[in-house]
Order: C-alpha cells, then structure tokens, then sequence
C-alpha cells in the first residue's frame, strides 16, 4: 500500500503526459492534459480546444479508455436525439497502468535473462550477423549463412549481468 501511496504522490502533470504518450501518442498528451484542466468534456469541446479532428479524438480516447485512463458517460441529446459522451480522466487508475507495465516489462526481461544464461551463443564476429544458439549453430554446421565466415562461441555474461542489473532497478523500484 505504500508503493501506491508513493506513486500518487509523484503523478504530476509530466507523468501523466507520458503515460498518455504511450498510449495514443503526442495528441493524447493535448487530450489528456485538456481533460485534466477542465475535469470533464465532450468530443465538441476537446476539439475546439485541441484542434484535432472528431475522428482522431474518438480514436484517441477509446485507447486511452481500453487502458481505463478515462472514463465515459453518454446521454443522448433531446434536440438531435444523438448520444453526447462527457470524458474523464481517471487519474487513479494511471497508478495501476504504470504497475502493470512495469510488470509486463519485468517478465519479458526475466524471460531474457533465463534464455540468455539456458543458451550457448555463437557468432562470426561480423556487424551486421546475427548470434546463434547453440542448436541453431550446429544445424548451420558452425557457418555464418550470411557472410560464411567460421561461427566461434560468444560471451554473453555481459547481456546477463546488464539484464539482472536492469531487472534489479526495476523490482527496486516497485
């Protein structure tokens, strides 16, 4: 509970504006801090504000809101009877999307690190080609397929340990 209790406390407006970025892009950076300002919009009044089409907008918030970074209403309008949606930002959920990314990114570099130290490498040592698995390495009969030269063992501990101390940073961070 502390974590999130710390986090919130650092979720200003630059935080916000690259979690938005993330997601949707440098317009959803001017959406995101419209909505932030006002507290609640429609696509009308985000448009006049932004300068960007109904169509981008749309496009826009629904990202942001499959992520739960905004949030909607709709009613529908008595004079056209079309529906009018009034958008929210959801700052706290910005906490959650932050934690699970750090997630996502933590798993895909444990899954790194397992295959970098489970594997043999080997590697013609020229730019450009590509490094070989062991098995892979064998099949080719230790024989770059681009440039031909002999393929001979690489050292990985380099990767390793730059993975472990990245995976580290970030559980330190949590």
């Amino acid at each position: 509970m502390n974590e999130l209790k710390t986090l919130a406390a650092v979720i200003d407006d630059d935080l916000i504006g690259k979690v938005a970025k993330v997601v949707g892009g440098e317009d959803a950076v001017k959406i995101v801090m419209f909505l932030r300002k006002e507290g609640d919009a429609t696509n009308d009044q985000i448009q006049e504000h932004t300068g960007l089409t109904l169509n981008d907008i749309r496009k826009i918030l629904f990202k942001l809101y499959n992520h739960s970074l905004v949030q909607c209403d709709r009613s529908r309008d008595k004079n056209t009877g079309w529906f009018v949606f009034h958008w929210r930002l959801q700052q706290d959920q910005i906490e959650g999307f932050i934690k699970n990314m750090k997630n996502r990114v933590l798993g895909i570099l444990k899954m790194r690190l397992e295959y970098e130290e489970n594997n043999d490498f080997f590697y013609c040592y020229t730019p450009g080609c590509d490094r070989y698995a062991f098995e892979e390495a064998m099949e080719l009969v230790f024989r770059c397929p681009v440039c031909g030269k002999h393929l001979q063992h690489y050292d990985n501990n380099k990767i390793i340990e730059a993975l472990r101390r990245k995976i580290a940073q970030i559980e330190r961070n949590f």
